[in-house]
């Protein structure tokens, strides 16, 4: 996986094709080194040359993004298929977090939080969410994200995490191991479409109250 954020010159976003979804459809039928190798301008066309274009566009007001490369790390996994069946591109504004955006079969999917959190930064999460003021501030956060239609995820314990008591106020938040709010486009008719820019800057402005909680318990970028 490259570390860098992914740059160049791009065209105007005109959206992904049907195409790019087609591509990932047939991927998860057949996801082997033939049929990519088949299929790979496709997916430069189609997927990855879109993405670039999508964040450029929203570069300017969130920061350049990392899109990810196309390839799984198969090393220590027992799934061997080679490659992944979506194409992520994160703007981060901490280790691991940040705003999300995805293609893939099911469609377009935005969202913003903290994908992976762990020792350090974990505990100063818990540490805010126990807290009363910036507790009850996610609290609100989530509420207002959820009335609006995002969707709350993330790793969660099924137990009480270790140091914590079972009727804290806010122990489903605690049991979060990673923490993030999304939203599915699927296949609404503008996603292939220059539309589709504008439905995720809303989006990304909307969820930028959490990813600014977040970052400020979250450690800095290395």
């Amino acid at each position: 996986m490259s570390s860098s954020p992914a740059a160049g010159p791009t065209g105007a976003f005109a959206g992904f094709p049907p195409a790019a979804l087609d591509f990932y459809d047939d991927l998860e039928l057949d996801n082997t080194r033939s049929f990519w190798e088949a299929h790979k301008q496709a997916y430069a066309d189609h997927v990855r040359a879109p993405m670039l274009a999508l964040t450029e566009a929203l570069a300017p007001e969130f920061g350049p993004a990392k899109v990810y490369r196309p390839y799984r790390d198969v090393r220590f996994s027992k799934d061997k298929t080679p490659y992944k069946e979506h194409q992520g591109a994160i703007v981060s504004t901490a280790p691991a977090t940040g705003w999300y955006v995805q293609v893939a079969a099911p469609g377009v999917r935005v969202g913003a939080g903290s994908y992976r959190a762990d020792g350090p930064d974990l505990a100063r999460i818990r540490a805010a969410i126990d807290a009363d003021h910036s507790g009850r501030e996610l609290e609100r956060l989530l509420q207002r994200l959820t009335s609006e239609g995002f969707e709350v995820g993330g790793e969660r314990l099924k137990t009480t995490p270790r140091g914590w008591s079972a009727d804290h106020p806010r122990i489903d938040l605690l049991r979060h191991k990673s923490l993030f709010v999304g939203r599915h486009y699927g296949f609404e008719p503008f996603v292939h479409t220059p539309e589709l820019l504008d439905h995720v800057r809303e989006d990304w402005r909307r969820l930028r109250p959490l990813v600014e909680w977040l970052t400020a318990r979250v450690g800095v970028l290395g």
